[in-house]
């Protein structure tokens, strides 16, 4: 009976809970500081595509026309929660040319009826999802874009090469 009227025991912080704590902190904070370090997304891509050719020259016009894409029949309109729609966008890119790719960018867009563009994307295809796209070969891309509302005219897909870079 005695046990029922002595009061409780205070008990104190458990010192093994705050180093554990103070350890997960350094931990977390290492972690980020390491991360810092990494380089962005756009800093990769153009590092990737330093070299390449871009529109304003004369060879890309004639390493484009050897790369045919074309959007395959199954196109995605999803609905998402929010109310909009997103397309995901199922195309081919075919190497009908001579030369080796190892960097191949492209511009994605949906446009209206009147051309103009609602929504577009530009991706890293070569070597971001293949290292290297020989001649005569073809890879599939799909592109995401989100946002569209059911109103949207979304008539047509266009593709775009934006950078070319062949292995010498």
């Amino acid at each position: 009976m005695d046990d029922l009227f002595r009061p409780e025991e205070k008990k104190g912080i458990n010192k093994v809970f705050i180093a554990a704590l103070l350890v997960g902190v350094v931990v977390i904070g290492a972690a980020i500081w390491a991360m810092s370090f990494k380089p962005s997304m756009e800093d990769q891509t153009a590092k990737i595509l330093e070299g390449s050719l871009h529109e304003d020259s004369p060879e890309f016009a004639a390493l484009t026309k050897d790369i045919i894409i074309s959007t395959d029949r199954n196109t995605i309109e999803s609905p998402m929660a929010m109310g909009t729609i997103s397309m995901f966008i199922n195309g081919t890119i075919r190497n009908k040319g001579t030369h080796t790719l190892n960097a191949l960018e492209i511009n994605v867009a949906v446009v209206t009826q009147f051309n103009k563009v609602l929504k577009e994307k530009r991706i890293l295809v070569v070597p971001t999802q293949v290292p290297r796209l020989e001649p005569e070969n073809t890879i599939p891309v799909t592109v995401s874009l989100d946002g569209f509302s059911k109103d949207d005219d979304r008539a047509n897909i266009r593709w775009k090469v934006t950078a070319i870079r062949v292995e010498k």
